[in-house]
């Protein structure tokens, strides 16, 4: 065991090397160059709510305690709109507004009474999903939903299985949403998550879910029926959005879990925990990720057939599958994604990708991982660098040994109309502001 936990500290050493973390290069951006608009009354917290951040950036703690905070949205007006994993008095859509300009919230209402993740504005409309359903609500010229208790169903009959049943969505430009529908399974085996349990071929949760579809924005009642299964082969995705740059949607996925505890004989309790990667994809209408026939090594950078499918655990899998445009270390729980358009923030961070890591549950015996929101360059629509460690501290904890030592785990992401990042905290229901002065 001491010669694994060894091996662990030097792969995540790798892993380090390939992610600049916040502070590690401060001469790379100069604030006396830029043009980087600075936020006009906000002052960040004097401890940045607690998050280490890179030079120049700040923190600010908007809200605490309203409940467990999914996926959020930002008004042009600067109010907040949050999606509660539960609802809370018979609220599961939290309106949060700033009445003094502070950046923090002193005024909360609420409305929808259902759970559920996703949330997103589009075209004068506001988007929530519940864990089957999605509605809509038409908002006002300032930013305000104009019937509460009157939303529009536009897509309803979505599978619940209990397991990955988060229904996050993203919206393009020309009229579509897409909506993940997570795979109530590990890996399509026999018998779910069971030592030597073999996989089901074709595997036959793919039919309705292990993929993101495509609805209608503005077509009310839709069933599956009236969708397209517009990507496949993807076991969870909770983190999505639609790069206007590249018009192309990007998730990112869950990885798989188990793989020592299923195949002891083929892996060990470091490759458990090491494998395999959380995955960025760019997708295409038809694309196949190929979950859960294989999954995508981090350290051979291939896809490699997944034992419950005759795999060994280097046997490569089909050229069929596409590949990830970035692979992140194991068992990190990406559940947001953003491409940042901002002016606020440098100039590296136009066009960008951020993703919130939830942190991990199962790397035990070794700690777990993630717990911070990380950020990828963009150029052209498509990744130009290595990612690195953007935001973090929101564990409150320098070794998370269980999630539940974990003070806080990021969820969602938004963007300010000023080009503040926002982060939410499904743990104590905590949101931040991260602002960017140049001091």
């Amino acid at each position: 065991m001491k010669n694994n936990f060894l091996l662990s500290l030097s792969l995540l050493a790798v892993f380090s090397a390939c992610a600049q973390q916040p502070g590690d290069n401060p001469g790379v951006y100069s604030p006396e160059k830029s043009a980087v608009p600075k936020p006009a009354g906000l002052v960040a917290d004097a401890d940045n709510a607690g998050l280490k951040l890179p030079a120049g950036f700040g923190a600010i703690k908007v809200a605490d305690g309203i409940g467990r905070a999914r996926h959020i949205v930002v008004t042009q007006q600067g109010d907040i709109y949050v999606k509660l994993m539960r609802a809370v008095d018979g609220k599961g859509v939290l309106k949060l507004h700033d009445n003094n300009g502070d950046g923090k919230s002193d005024a909360t209402t609420g409305f929808g009474n259902y759970g559920g993740t996703g949330i997103a504005i589009k075209n004068g409309y506001l988007y929530a999903s519940s864990d089957e359903e999605v509605f809509r609500y038409k908002l006002d010229a300032k930013g305000d939903v104009i019937a509460p208790l009157q939303p529009e169903k536009i897509i309803s009959g979505l599978i619940n299985r209990r397991q990955h049943e988060s229904k996050s969505i993203a919206l393009d430009n020309n009229g579509n949403i897409y909506v993940n529908i997570g795979a109530y399974s590990n890996s399509c085996q026999e018998r779910d998550r069971q030592t030597g349990s073999m996989g089901m071929k074709p595997c036959p949760i793919l039919d309705s879910a292990g993929g993101i579809w495509q609805f209608k924005a503005d077509k009310l009642n839709q069933t599956y029926g009236d969708g397209v299964r517009y990507a496949t082969g993807l076991r969870n995705v909770v983190g999505l959005d639609w790069n206007s740059q590249a018009n192309q949607l990007f998730v990112m996925q869950h990885g798989r879990d188990d793989l020592h505890n299923i195949f002891p004989a083929l892996y060990t309790e470091q490759e458990n925990a090491d494998l395999p990667a959380e995955t960025m994809y760019a997708l295409k209408k038809g694309d196949n990720a190929g979950w859960p026939y294989i999954y995508y090594d981090p350290f051979k950078n291939k896809k490699i057939q997944s034992p419950e499918y005759g795999g060994d655990g280097k046997k490569e899998g089909s050229s069929e599958y596409v590949d990830p445009v970035v692979a992140f270390p194991a068992h990190m729980a990406p559940n947001g994604l953003l491409f940042y358009t901002g002016n606020m923030f440098p100039a590296k961070y136009k066009n960008g990708a951020f993703i919130a890591f939830h942190g991990s549950w199962n790397r035990a015996p070794l700690p777990q991982e993630g717990y911070y929101v990380a950020f990828v360059p963009f150029e052209n629509g498509k990744p130009s660098g290595k990612w690195e460690v953007f935001a973090n501290g929101f564990a409150g904890i320098e070794v998370v040994t269980g999630t539940r030592g974990a003070q806080h785990r990021p969820c969602g992401l938004a963007q300010g109309p000023d080009g503040s990042l926002y982060v939410s905290d499904d743990v104590k229901g905590t949101i931040y502001r991260i602002i960017y002065t140049g001091k």
